[in-house]
Formats: structure tokens, C-alpha cells, sequence
């Protein structure tokens, strides 16, 4: 089995596959990372996000949560990245 999967790496089809299986777990782990970090940031303001996006269209809130999560994205594929 080993020899076999050694085989499979060493062809270029095979490393192709590696490759893209791992940008695809990779991603996912990244996506979940991100939701759950969001989900942290909605959970830690003391008030509600939806009503002053929405309702009250506050603009300042948009650019710090913003700037919040374009911060966690940045920090997450660092992580990601090595």
C-alpha cells in the first residue's frame, strides 16, 4: 500500500491530486476558522450588529467590523500559509 501511494505521488497526476486535495482541506479548515471567529466578534459586542448595520445604518460600526474580520482573515492565512 505505502509503495503504492509513493508510486501515486511521484506521477504528476498524483501530485496534482495531493495538491489540490490539500487546497481543499486547507480551505475548509481556513472557512471554519473565519466562521467561527466572526461568530466570536458578533458574540463580544455589547450590542446588537444586526440592528445598527440594519436599522440604523451606522457606518462606523461597518468599517470596524470590517476592518475586524478583513484582521482575522489576514491572521488566519498567515496561519494557514506556515
Amino acid at each position: 500500500m505505502a509503495a503504492a501511494e509513493v508510486a501515486a505521488e511521484g506521477s504528476p497526476g498524483g501530485l496534482l491530486v495531493s495538491h489540490i486535495l490539500a487546497a481543499v482541506i486547507f480551505s475548509a479548515v481556513g472557512l471554519a476558522a473565519f466562521c467561527a471567529s466572526v461568530w466570536v466578534i458578533s458574540k463580544i459586542t455589547p450590542f446588537s450588529l444586526r440592528k445598527e448595520l440594519e436599522e440604523d445604518q451606522n457606518t462606523a460600526v461597518a468599517i470596524i467590523i470590517g476592518a475586524m474580520i478583513l484582521g482575522m482573515s489576514i491572521i488566519i492565512a498567515g496561519a494557514i500559509h506556515g
